[in-house]
């Protein structure tokens, strides 16, 4: 049925959107690497089910290089758990078709995945705290009347004092 709106346009009607800028991604010089990226996310949701309890939440599978597995853990704790766990992950690996003989296992300092912004985890301050902070605050701000010192002058009169010449007590 022509003109029905079950059937797409035809034509060169130009597409927009979200599919349409995700066309454009996949078309354009870093389509390949979207692809790979997708693919490892995949693989990675695959062999995710066969990673000991616990561990799942530190690892991410990131690379697969020749016949090697890579992954990455948030501690060394973790990184000897999955060396532990390597023959079962291999052999879940060749399972769903890859031919991989090896796991290796890279430590990073910070988290796998980004933390939620409103997962900061800052708890509540006290009202003994936030008077104490107060009273601070004042003390750092100048009054009305007088001149705020500057950090150069201040800064200036410490190497003053840092550069006198010590006489008296042990001196030869």
């Amino acid at each position: 049925m022509p003109g029905s709106r079950s059937t797409p346009p035809r034509g060169d009607a130009p597409t927009s959107g979200p599919r349409a800028a995700l066309e454009a991604l996949f078309a354009g010089s870093a389509g390949d690497t979207l692809r790979r990226a997708r693919w490892l996310d995949a693989v990675d949701q695959l062999l995710r089910p066969h990673l000991p309890q616990g561990l799942a939440a530190h690892a991410r599978l990131a690379n697969i290089r020749k016949d090697k597995l890579v992954f990455v853990v948030d501690s060394p704790m973790w990184h000897a758990k999955l060396r532990l766990a390597s023959p079962a992950l291999i052999d879940a690996a060749r399972s769903v078709g890859l031919e991989v003989n090896d796991l290796g296992v890279k430590t990073t300092a910070g988290p796998l995945r980004p933390l939620p912004p409103d997962a900061g985890g800052h708890a509540p301050i006290s009202a003994a705290a936030r008077t104490g902070l107060a009273a601070a605050l004042d003390l750092l701000r100048p009054d009305a009347g007088e001149e705020a010192p500057t950090r150069r002058s201040s800064g200036r009169k410490d190497r003053g004092t840092q550069n006198t010449p010590r006489t008296g007590h042990g001196a030869s």
